[in-house]
């Protein structure tokens, strides 16, 4: 390379980084390599320019939104074993994998108990929904109401419901593992009204819904939330071995024999 086509490169990468293009400042020498060698037109140089560029930026949004949602693990669809919970209606399935009850804030409720794969499942349709450019945010029931009570006590319940309020899809996970005090439960039901029939909520809980009065400690609230969740959702209800439990005696079998 003589130093006159390197000077235009530097200067070049100079003028990404003032567009903020930052893959095409990093990398503009290569790039224009590859389009050299490749024959290019000029116009389909500069598709190749901005392909990669944006191809960049989804790829940092991607990683950025996951990481925001804080999911415990990496759970997606092609890893789940359908054929394991023959309970489950794959054309719901596909129905939810589309995502449009989140433009309408329709809740995914999971309903069974545990070592179905309910948490899976909520993962894998959260993940889904952040590479569609949804936001999303994964937390435990428990850490939930933790959250709440302590902004309870610290005054500022307006505050921490707003934040909560902002994910696009929200996913409360474990409901029912542990009982919640009727003051708690009253936090929660101003959460899901406020999200209600706006923003989406994927709940997944091992107590069928006719036992949420004594989970929640008060009927009335309990009520009054789950006429929230339910008038607008799609509730699946798993039934079944748990899956974590056949892989263990599974592999049980295998170190026997």
């Amino acid at each position: 390379m003589n130093r006159q086509v390197r000077a235009i490169d530097v200067k070049l990468s100079l003028m990404a980084e003032r567009l903020k293009l930052s893959l095409m400042r990093d990398s503009m020498t290569e790039m224009l390599e590859t389009a050299t060698e490749a024959k290019m037109t000029p116009r389909e140089t500069l598709e190749y320019f901005f392909k990669k560029e944006i191809d960049r930026r989804e790829a940092n949004r991607i990683k950025l939104s996951m990481m925001g949602a804080h999911f415990p693990r990496v759970c997606t669809f092609d890893s789940f074993d359908m054929s394991s919970q023959p309970s489950l209606d794959p054309g719901v399935i596909r129905e939810l994998r589309t995502l449009q009850w989140i433009e309408s804030g329709e809740n995914v409720l999971f309903l069974g108990p545990p070592g179905l794969g309910k948490t899976h499942l909520a993962i894998a349709l959260g993940r889904e929904a952040v590479v569609a450019g949804k936001s999303v945010l994964f937390m435990t029931s428990s850490t939930l109401i933790c959250q709440l009570e302590r902004a309870r006590r610290e005054g500022s319940v307006n505050e921490k419901l707003a934040a909560l309020c902002k994910p696009k899809v929200l996913i409360i996970d474990e409901m029912g593992y542990m009982p919640i005090a009727a003051e708690s439960s009253h936090l929660l039901f101003q959460l899901v009204n406020r999200r209600y029939e706006n923003k989406s909520i994927i709940l997944t809980s091992n107590r069928p819904v006719s036992e949420w009065g004594l989970m929640l400690g008060d009927p009335t609230a309990a009520t009054a939330i789950l006429d929230r969740l339910i008038h607008h959702s799609t509730v699946i209800n798993m039934s079944g071995d748990s899956y974590r439990l056949k892989e263990s005696l599974k592999r049980k079998a295998m170190k026997e024999t």
